[in-house]
């Protein structure tokens, strides 16, 4: 075991951490950006303004390049949450994100159009128990951009996930939040050692100006 100011220098030496780099066709990912996250009076809430403010640009220019925008949700139908399985008795705070209530809904400050893809999930990673694989399939995806939170739960799940079906993982360092600045840290640096490249928003910004609806017809 390392000390945490060794920790980078002794992952480099063993091979970590090596860069996946972006592909030719990106989708971008808002994962779990609602009311009930973005809210910090709420139970599961905390203040990602600076997170909503790095996300902004990158909706945008995906809108402009006419690449695919997916936001995700969590909702639970069942009463007391009961679809929630376990986790809902983990984290009891699943019972606020309940059909229809407003902490299910995106943060109305992100420019969700019509068009964008409405994720609906109930567990941490939005590949688990969805149609995100054939969703991003069927547009010849190789890429995903990742913002959203939380970085130690949601975010790295998805990441996980996502270079284990075959898509390059990029986790846009300052679009992606917690509750606990340690556990973003913690996560970001392991994510970016074994399972995606952690990419600045200036850097993905300017990828994005060169891909879309520019990508030849075949």
């Amino acid at each position: 075991m390392t000390s945490g100011k060794d920790d980078e220098e002794f992952f480099r030496q063993r091979g970590f951490g090596i860069s996946i780099g972006f592909g030719e066709r990106p989708a971008l990912i808002v994962i779990d950006m609602l009311k009930g996250f973005t809210d910090p009076a709420m139970p599961l809430g905390a203040d990602l303004d600076r997170q909503i403010e790095a996300q902004k640009p990158l909706i945008e220019i995906a809108h402009q390049r006419q690449i695919p925008v997916i936001f995700s949700t969590v909702i639970y139908e069942e009463a007391e949450a009961k679809d929630a399985g376990l986790w809902g008795v983990k984290m009891k705070g699943s019972l606020t994100l309940a059909a229809g209530s407003e902490a299910v809904k995106v943060d109305p400050r992100l420019d969700k159009k019509r068009d964008d893809i409405l994720l609906v999930k109930k567990y941490a990673s939005c590949f688990f128990g969805t149609d995100l694989v054939p969703r991003l399939n069927s547009r010849r995806i190789d890429t995903l951009i990742i913002t959203g939170c939380t970085t130690s739960g949601c975010v790295r799940a998805t990441a996980v996930d996502a270079v284990q079906n075959g898509f390059r993982p990029m986790v846009v360092r300052e679009a992606v939040g917690d509750r606990s600045v340690a556990a973003h840290e913690q996560s970001l640096f392991d994510l970016n050692a074994k399972y995606a490249d952690v990419v600045s928003l200036d850097e993905t910004l300017q990828y994005l100006k060169t891909v879309g609806h520019n990508w030849p017809a075949h």
